[in-house]
């Protein structure tokens, strides 16, 4: 057989071939694509109960309010912490019935609208009791003289929201223009080193409230 003969052979042996070849690794390809795929799918996937991994699930619970007196809040309506977190923080104050005091002394001041349009802000927010161990004749002039008045609540505003976190060693400007100190850890906090954080972390639409035992007084 001739040079030429042979080489034409071997160009239509080697053609033949290669289709073959690409079939068959084109079908390992595949093989291998489906078992990877496979694998894949079966990995196991650890959520928590808000359907986001479990860390953010434990972060989430830190997220809540903490306190003896939260055993209080109403699980439902209004002023429950759900109904709370729907309306802006005086609305959301009047609805809860251990801040009543609280609340007539927000209106007397003209402060409703101010508190309701605010954003970001931390309230720590005396409970009825708390106003109580101001003696009455003291609590009603105060109550009846607006600049006052206006001068203890803005003293219990900050201007930006703060976490259990920031309470640890804090100091924070008020809108009254001075400053409030906080100390604490875990569930337990102080502010001024006289107000107890009874019921804190409560959120609202536009504010993080603390409920406090205890009237914070700016200095006069």
């Amino acid at each position: 057989m001739s040079t030429r003969i042979r080489r034409t052979v071997g160009l239509f042996a080697a053609a033949a071939v290669l289709p073959l070849a690409l079939t068959a690794c084109s079908d390992d390809s595949g093989d291998s694509g489906t078992s990877d795929s496979s694998g894949k799918a079966s990995a196991p996937v650890t959520l928590g109960s808000d359907g986001t991994g479990g860390s953010d699930s434990a972060a989430s619970s830190m997220d809540q309010p903490f306190g003896s007196a939260c055993s209080a809040v109403p699980d439902k309506g209004a002023g429950s912490f759900d109904g709370m977190a729907q309306d802006p923080v005086a609305t959301a104050a009047s609805n809860n019935p251990a801040l009543s005091t609280l609340v007539t002394a927000v209106k007397k001041a003209g402060l409703v609208d101010t508190l309701n349009n605010a954003q970001n802000i931390t309230v720590f927010a005396p409970t009825d009791d708390a106003f109580k161990k101001i003696p009455k004749a003291t609590l009603d002039k105060v109550l009846n003289d607006k600049a006052q008045l206006t001068k203890i609540l803005t003293y219990h505003v900050v201007g930006r929201k703060l976490t259990p976190k920031d309470l640890e060693n804090g100091s924070f400007d008020t809108l009254e223009k001075s400053k409030v100190s906080t100390s604490g850890s875990g569930e337990s906090y102080t502010v001024n080193d006289s107000a107890k954080v009874v019921c804190g972390n409560v959120k609202t639409a536009n504010a993080t409230v603390y409920i406090i035992d205890t009237v914070l007084m700016p200095k006069m």
